[in-house]
């Protein structure tokens, strides 16, 4: 499910929030992502996320159709 949902957000270009496991909150859009990491693009710069490091991906928009279509 992760890949799919991952996926869904690249091919969009969904902006998401993303919440680290120490608090940190970070905005942008998946750019790329594999099985540890995932690449996230904001106003031209990229960061590199490693997935442990992950606790919650939110869209900032709702996704209720995707639940519907890709599961």
């Amino acid at each position: 499910m992760q890949e799919v949902f991952l996926d869904h957000l690249r091919r969009t270009e969904a902006s998401v929030t993303v919440f680290l496991v120490n608090g940190v909150k970070l905005q942008g859009i998946v750019a790329q992502s594999d099985a540890h990491t995932l690449l996230l693009r904001r106003d031209g710069h990229v960061q590199l996320v490693y997935k442990h490091a992950v606790s919650t991906i939110m869209p900032v928009a709702a996704m209720s159709h995707f639940v519907e279509e890709e599961l």
